[in-house]
C-alpha cells in the first residue's frame, strides 16, 4: 500500500487536454481517445485488482485513500474517452463501498459537479457514469432517507433534466429518481411536479424521453399519491396527444396499454377522463396521422367500456360546449360585420356631408355675380 497508491497517482493523475472540437457533441461526435490508453488501462487495471484483493486493508489505505485523492479521481471523470471512464466508475464505487469515512464527501463533490453542470458549464463528460454509480448507492440508502438525500433528489436530480444534452444520461437519471420513489412514496408529488415544470416546449426527442420516465414513476406510484397529481399530470399527457409530432403523441397514447396505468385511471376515472375527453375527441378528427387516429379511437373504447355513463355525459359536453363556441364564433362575426356596415355608412355620410355644400355653391356665386 504504501508503494501502490503514489504509483497510481503518479501514473493516472494529470491535467486533461482541453477538448480539440470546443463545439463536441456526445449525441453526434466521436470521442477523442486517449493516445496512451494502452499504458493506462494496465494502471486501472492493477489500481482495480488491489482494491478487490482479499489482503486490501482499508484502514491502511485510508493514509493515501483521501479526500484530495478522490477530489483528483472525480475530475478524471471529464476525459473524452469512454474507457477511461468505465475504468473510473467501477474503481469509484469500490472506494465508496470500502471507504466509509469517505462516503459523505464524495456524495458532496458529486453534488458540486452536478450543480456546475446544470447552472455553469452544461459540459462533464462523466455525467452518465456518476450517475450510474449514485443510482447502486440510492439502492443502498437506509430508511427514513435522511434530509440531505431528500434535497439532492430535489435540487440537483430533477433540474438535471432541463440540460441540452439530457440523452447523454436519460437512462442513468430516470433510474436514480424511480430509486428514490421505491425508497420513499411520498416524494412522487415532488418529483412529477418537477418534471412537469422542466417539460421541454420544442425537443420532441426529449418529449419522448420525458413521457418514458413518466411511465416508469407511474409503474411504481402508489394510489394514494396519484390522486395528488393525477389532474395536472393527464392535462400534460393530453397535450402530448394533442402533439403534431407522431412520436410524441404514440409515445403518450401508450400509457393506455400498460394494465397498472389503466387500473389508476379506472379508479380515478371521474378526475382523468375529464382531464383529457376533450382533448381526445378533437384530435380524432384532426390528426393527420392515421395510427394516432386509430390510437385515440382504441383508447376512447377503452374509456366507454370503462364508464359508459360518464363516457355519454363528456361526449353531450363536449358537443354542447363546441355548438356553443359556434354559436359565440357567430355572434363575434355578425357584430365585426355590424361595426364594419356602420363604419361604412359613416364613411358614406361624411363623404354626402362635405359634397352638399359644393352643389349650393355655384347658385350663391351667380347671384353674387348678378348683384356685382
Amino acid at each position: 500500500t504504501h508503494n501502490t497508491a503514489p504509483q497510481i497517482s503518479v501514473n493516472i493523475f494529470r491535467t486533461l487536454p482541453p477538448s480539440e472540437n470546443p463545439e463536441f457533441d456526445p449525441e453526434e461526435d466521436e470521442p477523442n481517445l486517449e493516445p496512451s490508453w494502452p499504458h493506462l488501462q494496465l494502471v486501472y487495471e492493477f489500481f482495480l485488482r488491489f482494491l478487490e484483493s482479499p489482503d486490501f486493508q482499508p484502514s491502511v489505505a485510508k493514509r493515501y485513500v483521501d479526500q484530495k485523492f478522490v477530489l483528483m479521481l472525480l475530475e478524471l471523470f471529464d476525459s473524452e474517452d469512454p474507457r477511461e471512464r468505465e475504468y473510473l466508475k467501477t474503481i469509484l464505487h469500490r472506494v465508496y463501498g470500502k471507504f466509509l469515512g469517505l462516503r459523505a464527501y464524495i456524495r458532496k463533490q458529486c453534488n458540486h459537479i452536478f450543480l456546475r453542470f446544470i447552472y455553469e458549464f452544461e459540459h462533464f463528460n462523466g455525467v452518465a457514469e456518476l450517475l450510474e454509480i449514485l443510482g447502486s448507492i440510492i439502492n443502498g440508502f437506509a430508511l427514513p432517507l435522511k434530509t440531505e438525500h431528500k434535497q439532492f433528489l430535489v435540487r440537483v436530480l430533477i433540474p438535471l433534466h432541463s440540460v441540452k444534452s439530457l440523452s447523454v444520461f436519460h437512462a442513468q437519471l430516470a433510474y436514480c429518481v424511480v430509486q428514490f420513489l421505491e425508497k420513499d412514496a411520498t416524494l412522487t408529488e415532488h418529483v412529477i411536479r418537477g418534471l412537469l415544470k422542466y417539460w421541454p416546449k420544442t425537443c420532441t426527442q426529449k418529449e419522448v424521453m420525458f413521457l418514458g420516465e413518466m411511465e416508469e414513476i407511474l409503474d411504481v406510484i402508489e394510489p394514494s399519491q396519484f390522486v395528488k397529481i393525477q389532474e395536472p399530470l393527464f392535462k400534460q399527457v393530453a397535450r402530448c396527444v394533442s402533439s403534431p409530432h407522431f412520436q410524441v403523441a404514440e409515445r403518450a397514447l401508450y400509457f393506455w396499454n400498460n394494465e397498472y396505468i389503466l387500473s389508476l385511471i379506472e379508479d380515478n376515472c371521474h378526475t382523468v377522463l375529464p382531464a383529457v375527453f376533450g382533448t381526445l375527441y378533437q384530435v380524432s378528427k384532426e390528426h393527420w396521422n392515421q395510427t394516432i387516429v386509430s390510437l385515440i379511437y382504441n383508447v376512447l373504447k377503452t374509456f366507454m367500456e370503462m364508464n359508459g355513463k360518464l363516457f355519454d355525459e363528456l361526449t353531450a359536453s363536449y358537443k354542447l360546449e363546441k355548438q356553443q363556441e359556434q354559436q359565440k364564433a357567430q355572434e363575434r362575426q355578425e357584430l365585426w360585420q355590424g361595426l364594419e356596415d356602420l363604419r361604412l355608412r359613416r364613411l358614406q355620410g361624411t363623404q354626402g356631408a362635405k359634397e352638399a355644400p359644393l352643389q349650393r355653391l355655384p347658385p350663391q356665386v351667380a347671384t353674387n355675380g348678378g348683384q356685382s
